[in-house]
């Protein structure tokens, strides 16, 4: 991969595998590792940071795995410091663990402030320089092409501009092709950033840092940038970085990364590419965007950000009844972009600030079609506004807000009966040292086309049994329902000075591993608000389901 010197392209490099996987909370298994990095490769990345071989031992699979199941376009690059001091890169064994990796690209960080060479390497600013060219000289000597990261740049450059760019001719000199300025304590803002971008770049093209010794006289020194967020400012710095002339934007899926985290390049990629006219990835590449961002999120097993700008489940989301109007008549209103463009989908949410145009449009993602002259209409809107004042939240609950629509429409399907339920929990008396866990049963009675069922289950706690109970009770008659599972559960005190007798949200996530769907129940009884998320979860999924074997059914006919 050469690098392409158009104005208007800019090379990705993304470190989620390194320094995102450095994120407080955030454990990757070297599987983990490879269906990211596949991830990444279908979504267009030109440069994928694998790890530092070497640093540990999954990290050296890694790089050997990909070798068994080759990216398709992306080039996977290896990581390392320069060469530690007093001796030489070829006698290094840190440096032969990075050629074992087998990649044409390595980069090298080394340190630009002298602070941290004094402070921190504990050695020469002599030494320091040396260590920097020795490295990327033996690197290059060894067929491998290096990008070098100037760790600490901003801040070294603002207490000693003239040492630091000597680091940057020693890498210059030695070879480096690309040149990341490293903004790793995430402290500088945009401004500054424009600014030494602009000082650097002018010091480079004005021969102020010589380029006379460069081992490959055809390639032209590119610059990069790499910002973290410990000032909220990593993608808004790394825009500013751009537009003096840098063309490899360092980042992170979501964000991830060390204290605040690394610039994100689900915002950066777009804004690059939709409001600069940068050329990123494709633009079919870019409608992947959302759900490679929520598909690496599942991966790290954390929460997806809901309102993460473009990409969040609410970045197109609209609640307000005078917003919601307008953008059903042009949703440039209030939208700055289509959100098809990033894989995203408009929203229309249901709350107690909604109006009439919040229920239509509702209605219509839900394939229920609605005339405003409906008095219907009014009467979903005011039974909305009431439960939403009693405590339910329909912006969270989707489904349970659809079934709300099909009973007020008379078009909601009754596929089991609820005849009574109890709960019975034993907890014992367990020290600190002996792991003890309450004991629930629960006994249900369903009604089913006109038959009783009384059904009893066992579970680690009462809903627990409870969800298990019921599913036992229908199965027989729903076989789809052994599909389901629930996915997230969400308790929320809404009167807490009401003390033990305060009103309980509950919020039930189910899925039956293509779809997922949310549910409400509200009351002061924990288990009767469970209860009624839990069945209205069930009852939607067996809509879904019907819903979809209809339409294969007529798919066949």
């Amino acid at each position: 991969m050469t690098p392409d010197t158009s104005s208007q392209k800019i090379w990705i490099y993304d470190t989620t595998l390194r320094d995102g996987a450095q994120r407080e909370g955030l454990s990757l298994s070297l599987e983990d590792k490879l269906r990211i990095a596949h991830q990444l490769d279908r979504l267009g990345i030109p440069f994928i940071e694998g790890g530092w071989p070497g640093a540990n031992p999954k990290d050296v699979q890694f790089f050997w795995k990909l070798k068994e199941e080759p990216l398709i376009q992306a080039e996977v690059v290896a990581f390392c410091s320069t060469r530690r001091p007093g001796t030489t890169a070829a006698e290094d064994s840190m440096l032969q663990a990075i050629l074992a990796a087998g990649t044409r690209w390595v980069t090298i960080f080394g340190k630009s402030w002298d602070m941290h060479v004094t402070e921190s390497l504990k050695t020469s600013l002599e030494e320091n320089l040396a260590m920097i060219g020795d490295t990327i000289e033996y690197l290059r000597s060894q067929g491998r092409r290096v990008i070098y990261d100037a760790e600490h740049w901003f801040d070294g450059y603002k207490h000693n501009p003239a040492y630091a760019l000597k680091t940057l001719e020693s890498a210059i000199a030695a070879g480096a092709e690309w040149l990341v300025f490293c903004d790793t304590n995430g402290g500088t803002l945009p401004h500054e950033i424009a600014q030494i971008v602009r000082d650097v770049a002018s010091a480079i093209v004005d021969g102020d840092i010589s380029q006379s010794k460069i081992q490959n006289p055809k390639s032209k020194i590119q610059l990069g940038i790499h910002t973290h967020n410990d000032s909220d400012t990593a993608v808004a710095n790394a825009l500013a970085a751009v537009m003096e002339g840098v063309r490899m934007v360092q980042g992170t899926i979501n964000g991830y990364g060390e204290r605040c985290g690394n610039a994100n390049l689900c915002s950066l990629i777009p804004n690059l590419q939709l409001k600069l006219g940068y050329s990123c990835i494709k633009d079919e590449q870019l409608k992947q965007l959302t759900q490679a961002s929520r598909f690496i999120s599942e991966i790290a097993n954390l929460a997806p950000d809901e309102h993460a700008a473009f990409v969040g489940l609410s970045a197109f989301a609209h609640k307000g009844g005078i917003h919601v109007s307008a953008v059903e008549r042009n949703p440039l209103t209030y939208e700055h972009l289509e959100p098809e463009q990033v894989g995203n989908r408009r929203r229309i949410v249901i709350s107690d600030q909604a109006g009439l145009s919040n229920v239509l449009a509702k209605a219509r993602s839900f394939g229920i079609d609605l005339d405003k002259q409906n008095p219907t209409c009014r009467q979903i809107l005011q039974r909305l506004k009431k439960l939403e004042n009693e405590g339910y939240q329909f912006e969270a609950a989707e489904a349970s807000f659809d079934l709300l629509m099909r009973e007020a429409l008379g078009q909601r399907q009754q596929f089991f009966e609820l005849k009574g339920f109890r709960v019975h929990c034993d907890i014992v008396a367990c020290d600190r040292e002996k792991d003890c866990l309450p004991y629930a049963l629960a006994t249900i009675k369903v009604s089913v086309n006109g038959k009783d069922i009384l059904e009893a289950a066992e579970g680690n706690g009462p809903v627990a049994a409870l969800d298990a109970s019921l599913r036992k009770a229908l199965v027989n008659f729903y076989p789809a329902i052994a599909e389901f599972y629930l996915t997230d559960y969400k308790v929320r005190i809404l009167n807490g000075d009401s003390g033990t007798a305060a009103k309980t949200r509950v919020l039930i996530e189910s899925s039956n591993g293509h779809q997922r769907w949310t549910t409400v129940g509200v009351s002061t009884n924990i288990l009767e608000a469970s209860y009624q998320a839990v069945v209205e979860g069930l009852e939607y999924g067996l809509l879904l389901h019907s819903a979809a074997k209809a339409s294969s059914l007529g798919a066949r006919g």
